[in-house]
């Protein structure tokens, strides 16, 4: 028998890979085990002024100002700092369902349940173009960070590809079943992801508008698609709760990003990325839940409280996005605020540890074949590790 250096149980190494072989050698899709620590994150500022639910946002580039739409078919344009109401833009005769800010002109575009896709020209703040051909309303619509098109999807099951400057239409891409509810474009890779109520999402090749991949991990409606602004992979948001982790552009599934038994956020519709990792997650019954991009573990769950004289049902999350700096996060309400939220800048390592409860059963195992040299629970701690080589 030999001895191995006494180690305490909590610093005991959890990572096997590195010291275990079983035969093959599989892939495995398990959360990363690195946790960074973050601030957690508080509202500090309610904006009024909409008439009915705010379904959507939008961030000027230069990150002075920001648009919402709502269910009252207007569209506020808002200071950052000081939250302060800039303009009010009236065109849609339905919910304005999805904003975009272009980069690289002064146009602001948006979707709503009237079939419309307008373009804003933002100096003058008057409407420059219409994009016609959904049969349906449009739920949402993103820009192409590099080039100068636009995507729409909507009820109709499709997604339209337009080019912005000529407003002609470039593809149509088909192969959903219900609603296109969410879509997401990547600077590098020719890519658009889609998802759906059909609870598939689907990646395509802007360049031959043809569907390269259909993902059918989630069992329910496809609601919300994020992805991190700096690093490679996205995320998606179900009717059901789960949030997955994909990689681009092969659209491999990663893991599981705050799946855990003891949260029930009900229906994701909303959900963002910053720079430093700060994936948040926005539920129906106005739940938040802010998770660690690389490891997918959940540090801080909290509900947005609704409005004095608000019904119970006006407690949700429609809408979600970070300002371009990350530090400051908008949520859009059913109960007709939009919440900016900020992190705590008080918090430290020391006074808001790792959300971190292990299951009784979890075991500390050390090998130098494949057998199991020792197992320790919670409910039969040990102090030191023996193995047999």
């Amino acid at each position: 028998m030999q001895a191995v250096e006494p180690q305490p149980l909590k610093r005991a190494a959890l990572d096997l890979s590195s010291s275990m072989s079983l035969g093959k050698r599989t892939r495995t899709t398990s959360r990363p085990r690195n946790h960074t620590w973050h601030a957690p994150w508080k509202s500090y500022r309610v904006i009024s002024g909409h008439q009915g639910s705010v379904r959507s946002v939008a961030f000027d580039p230069g990150n002075s100002w920001f648009c919402t739409g709502s269910a009252d078919r207007t569209i506020k344009i808002w200071d950052v700092a000081s939250g302060r109401l800039k303009h009010t833009l009236t065109g849609h005769i339905g919910q304005v369902r999805g904003l975009a800010v272009s980069q690289t002109h002064t146009y602001m575009f948006s979707a709503g349940d009237d079939k419309q896709v307008k373009c804003w020209d933002l100096e003058r703040n008057k409407v420059i173009r219409s994009y016609d051909a959904h049969l349906s309303g449009v739920y949402c619509l993103a820009l192409h960070p590099t080039i100068d098109v636009l995507l729409t999807g909507g009820r109709d099951s499709v997604c339209h590809v337009w080019d912005v400057r000529t407003k002609k239409q470039i593809f149509t891409l088909t192969g959903h079943g219900d609603t296109v509810c969410s879509v997401l474009a990547r600077p590098v890779e020719p890519l658009v992801v889609t998802g759906s109520h059909d609870s598939t999402v689907k990646l395509w090749d802007i360049r031959n508008g043809k569907a390269m991949l259909t993902l059918t991990h989630h069992k329910k409606s496809v609601r919300a698609l994020a992805a991190h602004p700096r690093r490679r992979g996205f995320a998606s948001a179900s009717g059901d709760g789960d949030i997955k982790k994909f990689s681009l552009p092969r659209g491999e599934f990663l893991h599981n990003i705050a799946r855990e038994k003891e949260w029930k956020g009900g229906i994701f519709n909303a959900m963002a990325v910053n720079g430093d990792g700060v994936l948040v997650a926005g539920g129906d019954d106005g739940s938040l839940c802010f998770c660690d991009w690389e490891s997918g573990c959940s540090f801080q769950r909290t509900r947005t409280v609704a409005q004095p004289g608000s019904l119970e049902s006006e407690n949700g999350i429609f809408a979600a996005s970070f300002d371009v700096t990350g530090s400051r996060l908008v949520t859009c309400e059913a109960d007709k605020t939009i919440k900016m939220w900020k992190e705590d800048d008080e918090a430290t390592p020391e006074t808001h540890q790792l959300n971190f409860k292990p299951p009784k059963d979890i075991c500390w195992w050390q090998f130098r074949s494949s057998q199991i040299n020792h197992r320790a629970t919670m409910n039969n701690p040990i102090d030191y590790v023996v193995s047999c080589a």
